[in-house]
């Protein structure tokens, strides 16, 4: 493999080109109008422009990108994440044209991209699973029936969905039929597939997700996990490695339990298998996505081992060079996702131009971007600036060196995540490590942003208040606290 395609862009594009080019492997970048002056277009040996900006119209264009490879001779072609990366039909076509995908099989994408049909692969294998139906219920009476007897509060889930579309919580029986009308209008909106299925609300769970690679001869390891519970409208926004919750036992259990599920699909490629673990340490399946993820950073701090790397060298058709017993956790990361986002504003997207972009540094500390001053966020795309990772020698140092990152980080002219970020790692509650994926609707309100605290003491008073006061009401009228309203923060200037 002498050369490939990168059918991504921004961050993701320039990440999967460095290790390319490290590998003496050149690369072909493709680009939409809006990304005529990206830095991924500069820094490819080669790149081509495939169209209009909106997606639609140019990186979810297989046809063309098929084209532009074919054209140019490339070996492969490397998705990154989103747009085609799980697309079994793009998939396909790459084969029959004789290019090879730097990624799984059609087959593992279709069986994974389907909830219910993970659900029905895995089964065999004794994976543990959320309570609920193992096939599309489209008759509300019948649902009903199936809901009451699992107990409310229940999940109504679309099979083919993601970020948290096509969902419903439901608590009560007599709200059942409108919220799963409802799920089923946006599964159909959003996917073209209204399927649903029905499971056990697990209220407070933890979003612990096992990073697999597979070899075409067998071979299947897991690199330990990554706790992705921190999130806003069900999208993460901090990711760490390891969790600070799991037992070495538990990690053994789970990590296995990822490699099962990657057999019952035979896949190929670096992937990533989600589980909810609840407050007793239980763990369920959730999903298996079938391709490099956004927060992968913090896993090749911890091990050490370039993922993209190790995707190429899968895809030439090499034999892990590592096995399960070579590979140990050293150390801690954490990654903090920069958009352009507005944490004051329900986190809705603040897009702009950069008037200040500086990139903090030191040691531990590592920025994957696709940005510089001067440079607008196209509206066109995810708002995502940035992913900020530190890491330490524990997860103390690696959360300090985080804040002190995020104070360096000098952005203007757009709103950002990081004003949240810093506050979610200075919580009492993320300190101990006990939060869940309910931390942003339990614990922050844009209040806490307005205003500037420069005592870090006083800061931290205040912190610990604020759990004190979140307690004391519970254990006495079951409300939250409602000391949020007063308290003081800093808000990022634009």
């Amino acid at each position: 493999m002498k050369k490939i395609l990168i059918a991504n862009r921004g961050e993701i594009a320039l990440r999967i080109m460095r290790s390319a080019r490290e590998m003496g492997i050149s690369t072909v970048a493709v680009f939409s109008d809006a990304d005529r002056e990206a830095l991924f277009v500069r820094y490819a040996d080669e790149a081509v422009n495939i169209g209009p900006a909106a997606s639609a119209e140019s990186y979810l264009r297989g046809d063309k990108i098929i084209a532009v490879a074919k054209k140019l001779k490339v070996d492969g072609i490397h998705p990154g994440y989103g747009f085609l990366s799980e697309n079994a039909d793009f998939a396909r076509q790459l084969k029959k044209e004789g290019i090879t995908l730097i990624g799984p099989s059609a087959e593992a994408m279709e069986v994974m991209g389907s909830k219910l049909a993970a659900k029905a692969a895995v089964k065999a294998y004794d994976i543990p699973l959320v309570p609920g139906t193992d096939e599309a219920v489209d008759d509300v009476e019948e649902a009903a029936t199936i809901a009451n007897e699992i107990g409310f509060p229940i999940l109504v889930k679309a099979s083919a969905g993601g970020g948290g579309k096509g969902m419903r919580v439901v608590e009560r029986a007599e709200d059942f039929k409108e919220q799963m009308d409802r799920a089923v209008s946006e599964a159909i909106s959003s996917f073209s597939d209204g399927a649903v299925f029905i499971e056990r609300f697990v209220g407070s769970p933890r979003h612990i997700e096992i990073q697999i690679l597979a070899d075409v001869h067998g071979n299947i390891v897991y690199l330990f996990e990554r706790e992705c519970s921190i999130q806003r409208r069900h999208q993460k926004v901090i990711e760490e490695a390891p969790s600070a919750v799991l037992t070495e036992e538990l990690r053994q259990e789970m990590g296995e339990a990822a490699v099962k599920v990657a057999r019952a699909c035979n896949y190929v490629g670096a992937g990533t298998v989600e589980f909810l673990l609840d407050e007793s340490k239980n763990f369920y399946f959730l999903e298996m996505n079938t391709r490099l993820q956004v927060e992968h950073p913090v896993t090749e701090q911890i091990t050490g081992i370039d993922l993209v790397r190790e995707q190429i060298n899968i895809a030439r058709g090499e034999v892990l060079s590592f096995s399960q017993k070579d590979l140990s956790i050293k150390g801690h990361a954490f990654e903090v996702r920069v958009y352009a986002e507005d944490p004051l504003n329900n986190f809705l997207p603040d897009i702009g131009t950069l008037k200040t972009y500086k990139r903090p540094q030191g040691i531990g500390v590592r920025v994957d971007d696709g940005f510089e001053e001067g440079m607008t966020i196209p509206i066109h795309y995810d708002p995502m600036i940035a992913k900020l990772v530190t890491f330490g020698k524990d997860r103390e140092e690696a959360r300090l060196r985080m804040i002190r990152a995020i104070d360096e980080f000098e952005i203007n002219g757009v709103s950002t995540t990081l004003s949240f970020c810093r506050f979610a790692l200075q919580h009492p509650k993320f300190i101990e490590g006990d939060f869940d994926t309910n931390f942003v609707k339990d614990h922050f309100k844009p209040e806490f942003l307005h205003t500037f605290m420069d005592d870090e003491a006083q800061l931290a008073a205040i912190l610990a208040t604020m759990v004190f006061e979140e307690k004391k009401h519970v254990v006495n009228s079951n409300e939250k606290s409602a000391l949020g309203t007063t308290s003081k923060w800093k808000a990022r200037k634009r």
